[in-house]
């Protein structure tokens, strides 16, 4: 059965880079800084050296993933569970994009863990519910911090006048590093799932250290690559175009300011979501110099998807338990 597990985990990694991915250029795209298409490819490549290089060098993200699929129950159940919390993050994830709203596979992921194990238990274990509280922390934080970082950002560049060329080089420069950080924070969250599918299976705890394998994170890496080549073109239209109008400037520093909230929040290995951080910073850039006014009735299209998902993914993950336990 981890197989099985291990193809889903695999569908998640492409959905994720499919999904997921397009946020990172989509300032850049809105602005004329970048065509769709050379941003795709950039994102794509960005996307692939984040999930490597990070995945190896510190997995810390990885680490409060792992603790959170702690079931505490026997392999069986245990694969039955993580596999049910997958197939929920795939179904949420792919019905979002049909509607052409940003999510989060991120919390999508921690929600059907979550739903997966009360269907399991009835609660959740001590180390569980402290990879919980990490990840509320992030959410909190990537929100809050992107907002206000992309307000700073904003005002700091507008009273700097910049000339158009400058803007534009920063501008695909801020994306090629907003998708590397991407990938260095979802590269790690479900690369790590390959481990955890033979760990279970072979009745094994979530241990101390977590530690992914060269030849897994090069894996990884080119299938999120491959997930974002797919493109994305929907999404990036609801996020930097329909929600407001950015600037140049305002392009730029939604980008500065989401980049330096997830290089933060990775290096203390916060599972935050890249999609929440960069509209919130969008959010916060449109509010304080956008050329127009945010617009409100997509904005609160988008919160109330993120507020969905915490509940629809953990009883999703909660149903499909319960009825393969049948």
């Amino acid at each position: 059965m981890h197989w099985t597990v291990m193809l889903l985990a695999a569908g998640v990694i492409l959905v994720n880079g499919w999904t997921d991915a397009p946020n990172a250029i989509a300032t850049a795209v809105s602005t004329g800084a970048l065509t769709f298409r050379r941003g795709v490819c950039l994102a794509a490549g960005c996307n692939f050296l984040g999930a490597l290089v990070v995945s190896l060098v510190r997995p810390a993200v990885a680490q409060t993933v792992w603790d959170l699929a702690d079931f505490g129950s026997s392999p069986a159940q245990s694969l039955v569970a993580l596999q049910a919390a997958l197939a929920a993050v795939v179904l949420w994830a792919t019905a979002a994009w049909r509607l052409g709203i940003p999510t989060s596979e991120s919390h999508a992921l921690a929600a059907g863990l979550a739903g997966s194990a009360l269907a399991l238990r009835g609660d959740l274990t001590l180390q569980a519910r402290g990879a919980w509280g990490l990840t509320l922390a992030g959410l909190l934080l990537s929100v809050l911090a992107g907002m206000a970082a992309g307000r700073w950002c904003t005002r700091r560049l507008t009273d700097r006048r910049l000339p158009p060329a400058a803007l534009r080089r920063g501008q695909q420069a801020a994306a090629g590093i907003m998708a590397f950080l991407h990938g260095a924070q979802d590269g790690q969250k479900f690369l790590v799932l390959f481990l955890l599918a033979p760990a279970l299976a072979r009745g094994e705890s979530p241990g101390e250290t977590v530690t992914i394998p060269v030849s897994l994170a090069l894996g990884g890496a080119a299938l999120m690559a491959l997930g974002t080549a797919m493109g994305g073109k929907r999404i990036i239209d609801n996020v930097a175009r329909e929600m407001t109008t950015l600037s140049p400037a305002g392009g730029l520093a939604a980008d500065l300011g989401a980049g330096g909230c997830l290089l933060g929040c990775t290096l203390l290995g916060l599972p935050v979501s890249t999609t929440h951080t960069k509209i919130s910073a969008i959010f916060g850039a449109g509010a304080a110099g956008g050329k127009g006014q945010v617009r409100g009735q997509i904005m609160v299209e988008i919160l109330l998807t993120w507020l969905l998902t915490f509940p629809c993914c953990g009883a999703l993950a909660w149903v499909i338990t319960r009825m393969s336990l049948w």
